[in-house]
């Protein structure tokens, strides 16, 4: 089993944004992970606690990912961190990647882990 992380900031607490947000890092995330969905086992999901009008789980369940499990959690409050911010983190059954995974951050999120970006 491995954990891939990422992150992206979206505009307006709207359920529009929010699913498009996450939809589209979902897609990277996949995509330059080369995943199969089939082996998503779950799927932890946090947004800052400006981010109200929708459950980002439900853009992994418009994709079709629908036999993980899919958590939605509410980012613990730091002062003066990033605001309107959307985190993943995907346990994916593989024990093969260890060394080769992209984890993917997007639009503000850029800078929170400069170190996990490949």
């Amino acid at each position: 089993m491995i954990s891939i992380r990422g992150a992206t900031t979206i505009q307006h607490d709207i359920e529009e944004e929010i699913l498009a947000g996450t939809k589209e890092l979902l897609q990277e995330t996949i995509k330059a992970n080369k995943l199969d969905i089939k082996n998503i086992t779950a799927i932890f999901f946090t947004c800052t606690k400006d981010i109200t009008s929708a459950y980002p789980a439900k853009a992994a369940r418009d994709l079709g990912i629908v036999n993980a499990a899919l958590m939605c959690i509410q980012e613990m409050h730091v002062k003066n961190s990033l605001m309107m911010c959307i985190r993943i983190c995907i346990f994916y059954n593989d024990d093969q990647m260890t060394e080769n995974i992209k984890h993917i951050f997007l639009r503000n999120a850029i800078g929170l882990r400069p170190d996990l970006i490949n």
